[in-house]
């Protein structure tokens, strides 16, 4: 009997079959994230960017034009 060459397959065949379910994996998560992506080639992913929400509570009467204003200044100088 060849003990030594049965051996060295079973461990050939385990990494392949290791390489192929990682492979098959790695497939499935790469085509959910790219199906989840916009479809105009942006990177937001669909959630308001904090001057619209600020915006948004400035038109609904939430904060003042001073706050507003204060709000603001703070964002633009955060995003510089």
């Amino acid at each position: 009997m060849m003990w030594g060459y049965g051996w060295g397959w079973w461990v050939l065949g385990t990494l392949m079959m290791l390489v192929f379910w990682g492979g098959l994996a790695a497939l499935v998560v790469y085509g959910i994230r790219g199906w989840n992506r916009p479809r105009d080639g942006s990177t937001q992913t669909g959630r308001p960017n904090a001057k619209a929400i600020l915006e948004e509570r400035f038109a609904r009467g939430e904060i003042s034009k001073e706050e507003f204003e204060e709000r603001k200044r703070v964002l633009e100088r955060d995003a510089a």
